[in-house]
């Protein structure tokens, strides 16, 4: 069986799927989820394969990230604008959080809007120097309530057609 056969054809390949969607930056689990829906997953299958993918990267980029983009501008310095949008995003995004700090985050990564979720949660927690070890408790939170909230959309609209 080819690999895009198995991927769409397969409960296992929609998971893996489901998962790859999820750790994409802007799409997360807010696509992830009725992605897995729409490839045949269930509803607590496409929840659980999304908060999966969501969170694989997130420690990475709360640890690394200060150091990737110090090393872009030092060899990559055609990235420099966008490093600088990013920064810049990272701290407005983060003026929201620095006030109520870990339960800011969580709420902040909870809202299942554009500019928020994890990714966005992990730059902010990386540039407030949050410990990895409080800020992905609150990031994880934060993540589960999303999925939740996107499940329950999902499956709203699902259920009405």
């Amino acid at each position: 069986m080819e690999l895009l056969e198995w991927l769409r054809e397969t409960e296992l390949g929609a998971m893996v799927s489901t998962i790859l969607v999820s750790m994409v930056p802007v799409l997360e689990l807010r696509f992830g989820i009725p992605w897995g829906v729409a490839h045949g997953l269930s509803h607590f299958a496409a929840f659980v394969a999304a908060v999966i993918g969501n969170m694989i990267p997130l420690p990475f980029i709360v640890v690394y990230i200060r150091r990737i983009f110090k090393w872009m501008r030092r060899h990559l310095p055609q990235f420099d604008r966008l490093l600088d949008k990013l920064e810049a995003k990272a701290h407005l995004k983060g003026r929201k959080v620095t006030k109520y700090r870990y339960l800011g985050l969580m709420i902040f990564v909870a809202i299942p809007l554009p500019g928020t979720g994890g990714w966005t949660g992990a730059l902010v927690a990386a540039f407030l120097d949050m410990r990895l070890r409080k800020a992905m408790p609150a990031i994880f939170a934060g993540v589960l309530i999303a999925g939740f909230l996107i499940t329950g959309i999902t499956y709203g609209f699902t259920s009405i057609f």
